[in-house]
Order: C-alpha cells, then structure tokens, then sequence
C-alpha cells in the first residue's frame, strides 16, 4: 500500500478561481496549473506544512482540458464525464490512505468529506 498523501487538485475550480483570462484558453491554465504543482511533490503544500512528504498530487481536467498530461510530479487524470465525479471515485479508491483535495465547490467538499477525505482551498496550491 503506498503511504504517500493523495492530494487531488481539481483543476476546473483552481484555474477559475482566479481571473486571469483561463476561460480563452483552458488547456493552456490547466497546464500553468500542472506546472505550479511539481515543486510540492517533494516540499509540500505551502500552508501545511504537517502534511509529509512526499504527496502524490493527481490533478483531474475535464472538458477542454483533458488534452493536459502528466509531468514528473503530477499525474494528470482527464475526467470522461464529470470532473467532481472523478475526484469521489478517485478518494472512495483509497480509503487506507491521507486524502486530500483542493476545491472550493461546496457539494464536491461535502461527496469528499463524506468519504473520509479532508479539504483546502485553492489557495493552498495557487499563491
């Protein structure tokens, strides 16, 4: 079993949270996104900094996003339908292990939290 933190960001909330044009090009945000993570595989989410390292950060795209891949750091998991959806399948997958995920959506924090994961804002990933 790997006793690694998930962290999953959900891409879609913390590229919109901030108002940066993403909306014209929402592959492009998402990869800005992917990119922001990489460092905190190995340092850490700023703001938590009992949460050990190193995290398995999965960041999931949906919609026009989904041609974003992977990078040393962060796996990336284009959703087929439902981004929120794929972030529940992806906590209920690990139920042994630290979960935590990035969303400020409220009914994706409450289907998350109902599994046993915790949660943070996007802020916590995006300065």
């Amino acid at each position: 079993m790997d006793t690694a933190p998930l962290v999953i960001v959900d891409a879609a909330n913390v590229v919109g949270s901030v108002p940066d044009g993403w909306w014209r090009d929402r592959r492009g945000a998402a990869e800005r996104v992917r990119d922001l993570l990489v460092p905190y595989a190995d340092e850490g989410l700023p703001g938590l900094p009992d949460l050990p390292v190193p995290l398995e950060l999965v960041l999931v795209v949906e919609g026009g996003a989904r041609g974003v891949t992977s990078v040393p750091g962060v796996r990336v998991v284009a959703a087929p339908g439902s981004g929120d959806d794929r972030i529940v399948e992806l906590v209920a997958e690990h139920p042994d292990r630290a979960r935590l995920v990035v969303t400020a959506d409220r009914e994706l924090r409450r289907r998350v939290t109902e599994l046993g994961a915790e949660v943070t804002g996007p802020r916590t990933v995006r300065p």
